[in-house]
């Protein structure tokens, strides 16, 4: 099943950088525009230079973000601010994080999984893509040859899963520490002996491994390693490109945090508008909440009623449609939204509000039924009061707030083979880019 196997990874040395904290970032799919420039000012060997680096107005074929994170990371590897481990190692990392006002703590694996094409079945993928992000992962593995951030795994296990392999290794004191911007601290343990290393290896040999987070990061790793085989007179299965690096979750951890991130729309005209409000009436009960004396308090409002209405069945939350106010959408009808959905999706998916407002909301009612339109018309923010602030701004039409989608559902579907829209889940907080590089150059 899972092949999973230590690696010789890339770590900054902490005599030339300092605080590792100065030198990491978020991975580049929630870095915005802003935090980018930030991230490089912070330091001159902030893992943002080799993970998001900025576009510059001259860029051309010969230079640009992608072969001066190459020659950023050859550089550093000259100068030994990146170092190989010595010893194939397997990574236990420590998230401490506060969480709905308390301290939570959950541990995940970084180490390398065998790449598997999506027709075995044995690594599972819940999220369609998008064509961008896409093709700036698939242009940085060319350019650099290694994983900056861990694909995020997760395995389903009855038991302690693999906090109970690395009893030992956890009352030592970690290897490396690092604070992040949003003020969850990450410890690191390098484990490289041999017997600790072969007990998780067969840990994983007869897991399923299902993509939380890194859709994109995982089918640019396959269409690497499709590349490079190709390329070779002679292949062992060996190589390094075979592999991509992932940091492996246990799906019952009940500190595995995830959201569905809400959506914001923009670039609708007022006749589609006109048609929503009456498509809507078709298929939903609406009730209009009003906004409380801040807007704080609005949202942990509005976020409260969609919790405790969605017991009881699907419900959207719409905002903008109805000046200050948020519209709660209940199904009216639930047999007559699925007969608007595609014959052959499996019942798990349509049973997400997710699925209900992109197909028939996006779809079928604004009329956003492509992928061209999605990245066009669509952007994604887990964060609550940004979605109201932007469509007050004027900068969007609306915003549709969501429920987080079960964990259970998200495995559920990923059995299923049919994939959910995109950024259907949120998972926090993130393994930071920067604690560990994985080269994809043979030893």
């Amino acid at each position: 099943m899972a092949d999973v196997q230590p690696f010789r990874g890339l770590r900054y040395n902490l005599e030339q950088i300092g605080d590792l904290s100065m030198v990491i970032s978020p991975p580049f799919d929630v870095v915005s525009s802003e935090e980018q420039i930030l991230y490089h000012l912070r330091s001159p060997y902030n893992v943002i230079r080799l993970e998001f680096g900025e576009e510059r107005p001259k860029d051309s074929p010969r230079d640009n973000k992608y072969t001066r994170a190459a020659q950023t990371m050859e550089s550093w590897l000259r100068q030994a601010i990146l170092v190989r481990e010595e010893h194939p190692a397997f990574y236990l990392v420590e998230h401490r994080f506060r969480y709905q006002n308390s301290l939570r703590s959950r541990f995940g694996l970084i180490a390398r999984v065998r790449l598997e094409d999506l027709s075995t079945g044995q690594i599972r993928l819940h999220e369609r893509t998008m064509r961008g992000p896409a093709l700036d992962r698939r242009r940085l593995l060319q350019s650099c040859r290694a994983n900056f951030n861990p694909i995020m795994g997760m395995f389903q296990h009855e038991g302690e899963g693999i906090g109970s392999l690395f009893r030992e290794v956890k009352v030592k004191s970690p290897t490396l520490s690092a604070m992040d911007n949003y003020g969850a601290a990450h410890y690191i343990w390098v484990v490289t002996d041999e017997k600790t290393i072969a007990q998780v290896s067969d840990f994983f040999a007869d897991k399923i491994l299902y993509i939380a987070d890194g859709h994109h990061r995982y089918e640019t790793a396959l269409a690497y390693h499709r590349d490079q085989r190709s390329a070779l007179s002679s292949y062992s299965g060996k190589e390094a490109f075979n592999f991509v690096m992932m940091v492996l979750m246990d799906s019952e951890d009940p500190n595995l945090i995830m959201f569905t991130p809400h959506r914001l729309v923009q670039g609708l005209e007022a006749e589609t508008l006109e048609r929503l409000e009456k498509g809507l009436g078709a298929y939903f009960h609406k009730e209009l909440l009003p906004p409380l004396a801040t807007q704080s308090e609005t949202l942990e409002s509005w976020l409260h009623a969609l919790k405790r209405e969605g017991h009881s069945g699907a419900i959207l939350g719409l905002y903008g449609l109805h000046g200050q106010h948020l519209c709660l959408l209940q199904v009216r009808e639930k047999e007559a939204l699925v007969e608007r959905m595609p014959a052959d999706w499996p019942s798990p998916l349509k049973d997400l509000n997710v699925s209900l407002l992109h197909w028939v909301i996006l779809r079928q009612m604004l009329g956003i039924d492509s992928a061209e339109k999605e990245e066009s018309c669509l952007e994604y923010t887990r964060d609550g009061l940004e979605a109201l602030s932007r469509v007050d701004s004027g900068a969007f039409q609306l915003a549709f707030l969501l429920n987080p989608v079960p964990i259970s559902s998200v495995l559920a579907a990923s059995d299923t083979g049919v994939r959910m829209p995109p950024k259907s889940t949120y998972f926090y907080p993130k393994t930071p880019t920067g604690l560990v590089i994985n080269p994809l150059w043979d030893d």
